[in-house]
């Protein structure tokens, strides 16, 4: 019997797609230069504010969308390699792709925060290089130009790899969900809380650490 489950509420939908389109704008401003580097300023700001709001949600958002739903023990990790998963394994973050998500906020977060320090000595400076050493600044602008944006790329590469992988193989389609929100599953499992009281609770969230970056941006300059 197949049962409806809401998986991913609202804001953590409307948080995946703004960071895949703010993605894709850093990276192509940041080929272009020139003027448009002031797009690829603007891009991390944004990135900053939804990793921000991402972490907090990730403390009170949606069943599935809590860091308790997907974090796991080496030893389920290994009886999931080894084909013994669990039934609510198949409803949100996996063992596995719960490392893709880890890896993918975690080096975001860290190519957003080398930014903030990095300086190409020509014509653009993070806000914040200012305040460190110019040790940091050239060890932040090294890794941000140069490791960063091609690991977070081979990430983006693996996740869309995952993803083909499961819709081709497994004819499991994880876009969907990802757009709708709900999941049909062989079991019944809880759904996410999404409301529209969860709903404003995320919109006063996000706007906090929209307003938190801003105000740090300005006090910079």
């Amino acid at each position: 019997m197949s049962h409806k489950v809401r998986v991913w509420d609202l804001p953590t939908r409307c948080v995946h797609w703004a960071l895949v389109v703010c993605f894709i704008g850093s990276i192509t401003s940041a080929q272009m230069g020139g003027d448009a580097m002031a797009w690829h300023f603007r891009s991390g700001y944004a990135v900053l504010s939804l990793l921000l709001f991402r972490i907090i949600w990730g403390l009170v958002g949606g069943r599935w969308s809590r860091f308790t739903s997907f974090i796991y023990a080496p030893a389920t990790i290994l009886a999931y390699i080894k084909g013994r998963g669990l039934p609510e394994h198949t409803v949100g973050h996996s063992p596995l792709g719960s490392g893709s998500v880890f890896a993918m906020l975690g080096f975001l977060l860290l190519q957003v925060t080398t930014g903030l320090v990095s300086d190409d000595e020509i014509a653009n400076a993070g806000p914040l290089s200012q305040f460190v050493s110019n040790a940091v600044v050239s060890f932040a602008t090294f890794y941000h130009t140069a490791i960063g944006k091609r690991v977070l790329i081979g990430l983006v590469v693996l996740h869309i790899s995952v993803i083909s992988f499961y819709y081709f193989k497994k004819r499991q389609n994880l876009v969907l969900p990802m757009i709708l929100g709900d999941k049909q599953t062989d079991n019944a499992a809880g759904s996410s809380r999404d409301d529209a009281m969860s709903r404003a609770l995320a919109l006063a969230i996000f706007l906090g650490c929209a307003a938190l970056v801003a105000g740090m941006v300005k006090l910079a300059g």
